[in-house]
């Protein structure tokens, strides 16, 4: 009141409508983040190690800086994660911050993702307004393969973080014309790189065309700058790839699920064109470039990258195995949540979680509208269609003139983020669900600018203050489409989001032809109203994980989790592992397995080298059957546990059956594998 005591009557009152606005916009931030750090920690211990793949090589990492630095999955240093390192560097920082457990395992991922709503808010606020940045974040927030993925130790919501630090930096060095934003965005990108690889360069097409039309210097300038920029992306991409790749191959591990053991191939390859083209480089070059002297396995079996099978049956007779210290025990949902059948023409619930079957199982074949299928609606899609009108009606408001203004580069910015992100995802041969995470920044982003625009227009004489109660109704169509794969669900959400939004739209069309009540607050307060309704189904399909438990190795949301195997998470062990231990001797190796699937939950248990013949999938060529022979009669390996039934190595595995003794299944309790073949332990310290 001091403040203002001297000023006229009306200014004070317009200072306080302004600390009133300001007061609730703090407090709804506040909201915000608060539901966010509730939707990415609630429960989170619940989620165990989460992906049993990278946990194990995080376990390793901690083991010497020799496995740490290679991004070892197994403490024997004897093959790579198929991913970069710095994801896993960070949590394997925080393991040894907070001692290896789950828990400091997701805690990284879930923190990025709170960060990445705030960041996101941000970006938004300084553009379009403090009620776009509120609503980029709430939308943010509630994106449910967002939540989903956030909640897990895959490392996407790491590369988010880096990623929209970057778009901060780009935006920033448009804005001054100064190089050194443009080099630190292109560092971080190249950051990005080492998370993720490639996936991090979907951004780039965004940040270059943005500094090459906004940017206010000469052109010759900005293309300098930009070939700066390029070479500080590719110094820092390609640096720990140059020095693995440098090393020479008997001092590292091998690197996993490449062909030739080169990070190179396995970017250009795995993570590259197996990506985008079915049959990878296969499919340009038309041969299978494998390398000579090595197995030829078979067409690759079991679950995609990042997926570990379900966790075993006990064969009648044999007592209960207990989970693994620091997994626990999976709860049921309770009886309003039990599972439901799945719909006809729909895929199990197995298949839908990228089970066994096709990877078309959990993200529909390629198409024009595959991000609108039951596998990929409901994980990022609710808003798609709003976020393409809020970014036609933000950008009528402001004439297209050179230089850019600050609203049309960040309309350019967040459309050339998403739009490729849409065509990738939608012709790509190979990529899981949570990849999408990658376009929620966006779509928040723009669905922000678009309300918020479509807000002013409303308020003004025109035609295009007919676009806010229409893309209501619109969007409430477009969530209907969507719960209609979910017909238990549908039921009371579809009449909740079209009431509601219907509602909304016709109190702002009856105020729409009457003008003096457009300027009453109530209109304000129907659209924000119908906003925040659309936003129901993706909060309840966020909630769904974090209540009941997300899925361990391909981490997604909504009511599919309620009809699949509550067991995915679940780590056992029995007597079969203290039998090993018993009997390891001065074996460097615990014992060998066909695949780093296998070799997991051993090594979390036991934090002894496990042998992963065949890298991730089984099918990696790292030893021919000559060098497997050598490392027995040198004493390094003694135990193999191996399937029969698996197809790939089959030349190791014929060597073992072979050459070495099957234990007896009642000395070590012979178990049956999560996919539901005969697993076999077989001894050949006998002929060493």
């Amino acid at each position: 009141m001091e403040a203002t005591a001297g000023l006229p009557y009306r200014t004070q009152a317009v200072d306080r409508s302004r600390t009133t606005v300001q007061t609730w916009q703090r407090v709804a931030l506040v909201g915000i983040l608060l539901l966010a750090l509730f939707l990415h920690f609630f429960r989170l211990e619940q989620e165990g190690y989460a992906n049993l793949y990278y946990a194990a090589a995080v376990k390793s990492m901690l083991t010497s800086w020799h496995n740490f630095f290679f991004n070892s999955f197994d403490p024997g240093g004897f093959v790579t994660v198929d991913k970069p390192p710095l994801g896993l560097w960070v949590q394997a920082a925080s393991a040894a911050l907070f001692g290896f457990s789950g828990t400091s395992l997701l805690l990284p991922q879930a923190l990025a993702g709170v960060l990445s709503v705030w960041l996101l808010y941000h970006l938004a606020r300084r553009v379009f307004g403090p009620t776009a940045g509120l609503i980029a974040a709430l939308v943010l927030a509630v994106t449910p393969i967002s939540v989903a993925a956030n909640r897990n130790n895959t490392m996407d919501s790491l590369l988010v973080l880096v990623v929209l630090l970057a778009a901060w930096a780009v935006l920033r060095a448009v804005e001054t014309g100064r190089l050194r934003w443009l080099l630190l965005c292109a560092a971080l990108v190249g950051l990005g790189f080492n998370i993720k690889m490639l996936q991090a360069f979907l951004v780039l097409p965004a940040f270059y065309l943005l500094y090459l039309l906004a940017s206010p210097i000469p052109w010759w300038k900005r293309l300098l700058h930009l070939a700066l920029a390029t070479a500080i992306l590719l110094g820092i991409s390609l640096s720990w790839v140059a020095a693995v790749d440098l090393t020479p191959p008997e001092e590292r591990p091998y690197v996993g699920s490449s062909k030739d053991n080169t990070v190179m191939e396995l970017i250009v390859g795995h993570n590259g064109l197996s990506r985008l083209l079915p049959g990878g480089l296969r499919a340009l070059t038309g041969s299978g470039g494998q390398p000579a002297g090595r197995n030829v396995p078979a067409a690759p079996a079991g679950p995609p990258a990042g997926q570990l099978p379900a966790a075993p049956n006990n064969p009648p007779g044999q007592a209960p195995m207990q989970p693994l210290p620091g997994q626990p025990p999976r709860q049921r949902p309770p009886a309003g949540g039990q599972p439901l059948p799945p719909q006809p023409g729909q895929p199990a619930a197995g298949a839908a979680r990228g089970g066994n079957g096709a990877l078309s199982d959990e993200t529909g074949e390629p198409g024009l509208l595959r991000l609108f299928n039951r596998q990929l609606a409901g994980q990022i899609s609710w808003l798609l269609p709003l976020a393409g009108l809020g970014l036609v009606a933000a950008a009528w408001q402001t004439p297209l003139r050179f230089p850019l203004q600050r609203r049309q580069q960040s309309l350019l910015l967040w459309a050339v983020w998403l739009l490729p992100m849409i065509v990738f995802f939608s012709v790509a041969n190979l990529f899981h669900r949570y990849y999408l995470e990658m376009m929620a920044p966006a779509i928040a982003a723009l669905v922000a600018a678009g309300v918020v625009a479509m807000w002013d227009d409303y308020r003004r004489p025109g035609w295009r203050g007919w676009l806010l109660p229409l893309s209501l109704v619109g969007s409430a169509a477009v969530a209907a489409g969507i719960l209609a794969e979910f017909p238990a669900w549908s039921r009371w959400l579809t009449p909740l989001v079209a009431g509601g939004c219907g509602l909304a739209a016709l109190g702002l069309a009856a105020a729409r032809l009457v003008p003096a009540w457009r300027q009453r607050s109530w209109p304000r307060l129907l659209a924000a109203a119908g906003t925040l309704t659309l936003l129901v189904p993706m909060l309840t399909w966020s909630l769904i994980p974090v209540l009941y438990g997300g899925h361990a190795g391909l981490p997604y949301a909504g009511p599919d989790l309620l009809q699949a195997p509550r067991d995915g998470n679940e780590l056992e062990a029995g007597a079969w592992v203290d039998y090993l231990l018993a009997n390891q001797g001065d074996a460097v190796y615990l014992a060998a397995t066909l695949n780093a699937r296998s070799a997991a939950p051993l090594i979390l248990a036991t934090g002894e080298p496990v042998m992963a013949l065949g890298g991730f999938s089984g099918g990696d060529p790292i030893l021919t059957v000559e060098e497997m022979a050598g490392r027995v009669a040198a004493g390094e390996v003694r135990f193999f546990l191996l399937s029969a039934a698996d197809g790939q190595q089959r030349d190791l595995v014929r060597w073992v059956t072979g050459q070495c003794t099957a234990v007896p299944p009642t000395a070590w309790q012979a178990n049956r594998g999560g996919r539901g073949e005969q697993v076999q332990l077989y001894d050949c310290g006998e002929i060493q």
